[in-house]
């Protein structure tokens, strides 16, 4: 009964920011773009007037008889020749217009297109490229964001980008994810300015709004990694995503254990207690510390050895894992993790996946 209250009350302050247009979501909805210097940006900006000035020259040039120089007298068999149209091309984009002065000599009209023109250019990149740009930016930010709703499926979103969402993300990309398949949900600025300066898609809101959600396509999402500030926020994150993520695969971490059957309730597929795993590490290091160093080797999948899982290969089914080449720490069958030395799992079989420990400086 109270967590059909709540589920309606998460739904009744859904803002629907999806059903916004997508011009009105660029501040909330960010995606990375690659660094570009000034310096290209300006020699784009040459080329792309360049491109402008040629085709008009050409469109004038085409229809060349239909043009008359105001110098001499009209003659179908004189028409214009390819400099009159490039200065004719030349003066009407610099918008200069026509005066009481003209260059008239082929000489002076070569000067003014070589000269002339390539000023007029820059000084419009100057004077009007940057409130182009600004105009400009988020219409592409629009359409990017478009684009990105209507191909983002089977990612990841870190609700929460605080140090256990940033040490996540870091995993995640030590193991070999793509950063682009990794969408950041935080109402902390500062904490979504450093997620996109990873190179991550960031969403700013409270992930409790399901639009919020929405926005980070966790409906289409594959996992969903719950790392937020307070354990309250984690309860309601991890139910709110998976109404809208049934299928999604769902880790939360809470400071307490208390609080531990809440997340599952909620739909958490897989639990973290932070504060309970960081002291039972602080109590091994006071007599053992070397073990504490190779825990945190174990858990950086980029360097030394890592615990990773892996299929059973057709030669390995009928076979003890504790016989195996590899140092077997696991088998998940069924979806359900069983420890190496039970009776049940000491002949393996078609679809059991490994747990085991494998050299990252040796696959590398």
């Amino acid at each position: 009964m109270a967590k059909g209250r709540l589920r309606r009350r998460l739904a009744a302050i859904d803002s629907n920011l999806t059903s916004r247009p997508d011009a009105a979501l660029v501040d909330v909805l960010r995606i990375p773009e690659p660094f570009v210097s000034p310096a290209r940006k300006i020699f784009m900006r040459v080329l792309y007037a360049l491109g402008a000035l040629f085709a008009a020259v050409l469109i004038v040039y085409a229809d060349r008889y239909g043009y008359r120089d105001n110098d001499s007298a009209p003659d179908v068999n004189n028409p214009l020749s390819f400099l009159d149209c490039l200065y004719y091309a030349t003066v009407s984009l610099s918008t200069t217009g026509y005066g009481d002065i003209t260059p008239y000599t082929d000489s002076a009209r070569l000067v003014n297109v070589i000269v002339i023109t390539p000023l007029r250019v820059a000084f419009l990149i100057v004077l009007i490229g940057t409130t182009v740009e600004t105009l400009t930016t988020q219409s592409r930010q629009a359409l990017k964001i478009q684009r990105w709703r209507n191909k983002v499926r089977n990612h990841t979103v870190v609700v929460g980008y605080g140090t256990k969402g940033r040490t996540a993300v870091a995993a995640m990309v030590g193991d070999e994810v793509s950063p682009a398949d990794i969408v950041v949900v935080d109402e902390n600025a500062a904490a979504l300015e450093r997620a996109k300066a990873a190179g991550l898609v960031t969403v700013h809101g409270d992930a409790t709004n399901s639009g919020v959600l929405r926005l980070a396509g966790a409906q289409h999402a594959r996992s969903i990694i719950v790392a937020a500030d307070n354990d309250a926020s984690a309860v309601l994150v991890t139910l709110t995503a998976r109404e809208l993520a049934p299928k999604a695969k769902i880790i939360a971490a809470v400071r307490e254990s208390d609080n531990l059957h809440l997340l599952k309730q909620s739909g958490a597929d897989s639990t973290v207690v932070s504060s309970e795993t960081a002291g039972r590490l602080l109590g091994i290091a006071t007599q053992t510390p070397s073990v504490v160093e190779m825990m945190e080797d174990l858990l950086t999948p980029d360097a030394g050895f890592a615990i990773a899982e892996r299929e059973v290969t057709p030669k390995e089914e009928g076979g003890s894992p504790r016989h195996l080449h590899d140092i077997v720490l696991g088998v998940v069958r069924g979806g359900r993790l069983v420890r190496v030395d039970a009776p049940e799992v000491d002949a393996l079989e078609a679809g059991d996946r490994l747990l085991y420990i494998r050299s990252a400086d040796a696959e590398r």
